[in-house]
């Protein structure tokens, strides 16, 4: 069963576990802590496991954000992106919905793509090398 909520402070803990940069970035588990607090970070559960979560923020020149997206790597290709992708733009409260990922990160470009959404620009300089590509989808009548 899947079950996608609100992050709250008892999901820190295995979010940080699933979290493939947390392990080797001190800075990545203090990140999530702060996003569960801001009541920014969605969970996607199977089975009453944390398997992946969502960030979304409506700060972006005053639209939604995907800030970030991890799928832990035992639930990776279940199509567990796509469908918190869906979730967070359902509970999107602005008419815009964007995100980004590195032009290397070729299975989450290929995610958003399925969920609708497309390129919308790119920003250089944030990975040497790899540029962030930033992605689009109109939520709801937008």
């Amino acid at each position: 069963m899947i079950d996608i909520a609100l992050a709250a402070p008892h999901h820190v803990e295995a979010l940080v576990a699933l979290d493939s940069v947390a392990g080797h970035d001190p800075g990545r588990a203090a990140q999530i802590r702060a996003w569960v607090q801001a009541g920014t970070c969605h969970v996607l559960c199977v089975d009453g496991r944390a398997a992946a979560y969502g960030v979304l923020h409506h700060q972006f020149f005053n639209c939604g954000f995907i800030e970030m997206l991890m799928v832990g790597p035992r639930y990776r290709r279940q199509g567990l992106a796509r469908q918190l992708v869906q979730h967070l733009r359902s509970i999107c409260a602005c008419p815009k919905l964007f995100t980004s990922t590195n032009r290397s990160n070729t299975a989450m470009q290929a995610v958003l793509l399925q969920a609708g959404f497309q390129r919308s620009g790119q920003i250089d300089n944030l990975d040497d090398g790899d540029p962030e590509w930033v992605f689009f989808s109109p939520v709801g009548g937008g």
